[in-house]
């Protein structure tokens, strides 16, 4: 079973088990979070969407909290003697789906 969940401004699929880098959480590693914006749900029969899918949720463990890799930006314009240089660091949280929970069944 896989669900699509929503955290962070962005759509993850993701199913139990699973450890995924999601935007910073403001919790403590070790705790329990329930993500209740639960866009889709998908087994080996089907799908189901909308309103079918009130009360379903997602259960994850937060593991760790980090900083990924450098992202290098680089203005420059030839013949201008103009150049700049900056990074960025994004924060993200590490999470392990622990468990999915389905809507309404019809």
């Amino acid at each position: 079973m896989y669900a699509v969940l929503v955290t962070g401004g962005k759509q993850y699929r993701v199913m139990k088990g699973e450890t995924i880098r999601v935007e910073k959480l403001d919790a403590e590693a070790g705790k329990e979070i329930t993500f209740d914006n639960v866009l889709m749900l998908g087994d080996g029969e089907g799908v189901t969407l909308g309103d079918a899918l009130k009360g379903a949720s997602v259960t994850a463990t937060i593991k760790s909290h980090g900083r990924a890799d450098k992202v290098r930006i680089v203005k420059f314009r030839r013949r201008k003697h103009h150049r700049k240089q900056m990074g960025h660091r994004q924060h993200y949280t590490e999470i392990e789906i622990t468990g999915i929970a389905g809507g309404d069944k019809k």
